[in-house]
């Protein structure tokens, strides 16, 4: 398969029972659009959260968010369908920097690219067996599942918030993935967002504010775009996230691997690379930093399709949407309520993902290793374990992902020396 060809899925209409729409197939032409849509759909909150709360143009990080999907499917060769959005690990470095400048923060995710590919780089020249040997699928499963789980608070804050409008939604999701025929049932995620919004302007549940911003809005701008300056100390608060975005980019290949059937191991160094260099560009032009995007594994989980043309449609899509303000505009009018319905779903399908991997990998949790390393990580990562570490804080993802990193190797190691291992 050649970057931009697709072999069509049976009728191109319908996926058989049991069956995927693999990363080098897709649907009509009508029904893959839609599904793009459902990925925009999907990332855009969490994509445009980052700048708000960072202070970063939103539009421009739209933009290279993107740019950088369409980078990461040329140098994954169209093999790993994943959408590359802002990521959360960056939050807490660029908020203890703030008092540095936006200037020095971008320097910083510029930097954060570069080791993340210089990573990938060894990955992908080393081979298979750095993987096998780091993150054997008791490691990677657990990496997984505490992505996922971890942001089931944010989920249920959003849900609490507007729970009458939550409930909505997370109803007609769960409607038209079980009873929707054809392409509504694959758009359920979609079909329920747009449901729970309409109920919410129907019952007055968008805030003012946030209509004020729609209408103030010009219909084509410009993206803002900034150039990043170099400070050693912003920099070194910000390189522990490459341990996160190593960790998400890792769990990603093996979690599209585990749904789709195939071995993609040979590809998790170029997706490293990839992501580098599209955080690079984003840091050297003014955007976010960039993730695989766990929200867009629960759209390909419910939907079966992991095409990579349905992300062609959503990198396009985003690319376009950057010279909108107004629909920017428009999708920050989308309530907590409904994002808390749609999001309880997704983030729940993420977390199962990784239970997939150890059930596939037949992972002996008899054996008190696998046990005791996996917990302490899972705990550390559901809960969100925040401490901090001279200047730099890092959060339950950092630690949990460490954790099972650092700590598996080396206790089965111990074990293996006292003659445990395999108990």
């Amino acid at each position: 398969m050649n970057n931009l060809g697709w072999t069509l899925h049976g009728n191109g209409r319908t996926v058989t029972a049991g069956a995927v729409v693999s990363p080098d197939e897709r649907l009509t032409w009508p029904r893959t659009i839609g599904i793009g849509m459902q990925h925009v759909i999907a990332m855009f909150g969490a994509t445009l959260l980052v700048p708000t709360i960072t202070g970063f143009p939103v539009s421009t990080t739209l933009l290279f968010s993107g740019i950088g999907t369409a980078l990461f499917l040329l140098i994954t060769r169209g093999r790993v369908p994943s959408y590359l959005g802002s990521s959360f690990a960056f939050l807490a470095p660029l908020g203890a920097t703030q008092a540095n400048g936006p200037a020095a923060q971008l320097g910083a995710v510029l930097c954060v690219g570069v080791v993340l590919a210089a990573i990938g780089f060894v990955v992908k020249f080393a081979g298979r067996r750095v993987l096998d040997a780091a993150m054997p699928p008791v490691v990677t499963g657990a990496v997984v599942v505490l992505i996922g789980l971890n942001l089931a608070p944010a989920a249920t804050t959003s849900f609490e918030a507007q729970p009458l409008i939550a409930a909505v939604t997370l109803v007609a999701i769960l409607l038209a993935t079980a009873i929707g025929p054809g392409l509504l049932g694959r758009l359920g995620i979609l079909l329920g967002v747009v449901v729970g919004w309409v109920f919410a302007a129907l019952t007055g549940g968008i805030a003012q504010p946030r209509l004020d911003a729609l209408n103030a809005a010009s219909w084509i701008g410009l993206p803002e775009f900034r150039g990043p300056s170099f400070e050693l100390s912003v920099i070194l608060v910000a390189l522990p996230v490459v341990i996160v975005l190593v960790a998400e980019n890792v769990g990603h290949v093996k979690a599209v691997a585990a749904m789709t059937g195939k071995n993609l191991d040979d590809v998790a160094g170029d997706a490293l690379i990839a992501d580098g260099l599209a955080t690079t560009l984003a840091g050297a032009g003014g955007g976010s930093g960039t993730t695989t995007y766990a929200e867009n594994i629960g759209v390909m989980a419910a939907t079966r399709v992991y095409s990579t043309a349905a992300y062609w449609v959503a990198a396009l899509t985003a690319i376009v949407l950057a010279f909108s303000p107004k629909f920017g505009a428009l999708i920050f009018t989308v309530p907590d309520g409904v994002i808390g319905g749609a999001t309880l779903v997704l983030y729940g399908l993420i977390g199962l993902l990784g239970v997939r991997i150890w059930t596939d990998a037949k992972v002996d949790f008899a054996d008190p290793i696998n046990l005791i390393v996996v917990a302490a990580a899972l705990v550390a990562g559901i809960g969100d374990l925040t401490l901090t570490v001279g200047s730099v804080e890092l959060g339950g993802i950092a630690w949990g992902s460490l954790g099972i990193l650092l700590g598996y190797p080396i206790v089965s190691a111990l074990a293996r020396r006292a003659g445990n291992g395999g108990r």
